[in-house]
């Protein structure tokens, strides 16, 4: 059993699958987020948007099975690596880069680009490492690792916090 390789995959598919319903629920929000961060006009934002949100469901589904998890795996390192790019890119705009599930207005900084690397690089460790028989372990793992993530999201988020500068 593989449980780093099954935690790591499992804890991708969350995060893919939670971008995929946030692009689904906040359509209007992440089409012009897209728009901005391609650089595109906002009707092409949506289709960039709808069409990040599939690829990013088929990519979890595909981590969530041994046979593919590879597959799923590369195509959710290239995900997060074009849009770290993409952030890098539009680096010091002010605009909502739709990186969190509140609206922000702010400039991304330094926490979205590196998550993104970071995504990419446990992708390609989750298609390295072996995967093993199912057990409830992993999934635990994968929901505190998810848990902790999403606050650590929303906590980079915070435009002027005053524990940054004390």
């Amino acid at each position: 059993m593989s449980f780093a390789g099954d935690s790591i995959a499992l804890f991708l598919a969350l995060v893919l699958l939670s971008a995929a319903a946030h692009k689904a629920f906040q359509a209007d929000r992440l089409a012009g987020a897209a728009a901005r961060l391609a650089g595109v006009n906002a009707g092409f934002g949506r289709v960039l948007a709808v069409t990040a949100g599939a690829v990013e469901f088929l990519a979890a589904i595909a981590l969530l099975f041994a046979a593919t998890r590879p597959a799923g795996a590369a195509i959710a390192a290239g995900l997060w690596l074009v849009y770290a790019v993409l952030l890098v890119r539009r680096r010091g705009e002010a605009f909502d880069c739709g990186c969190t599930f509140g609206a922000h207005a702010a400039a991304p900084r330094v926490f979205a680009p590196a998550r993104a690397i970071l995504f990419a690089a446990l992708a390609i460790a989750a298609a390295l490492l072996p995967a093993g028989a199912w057990s409830p372990e992993p999934l635990f793992a994968a929901l505190a690792l998810f848990s902790l993530q999403s606050a650590a999201g929303e906590l980079a988020a915070i435009p002027h916090p005053h524990w940054r500068h004390a």
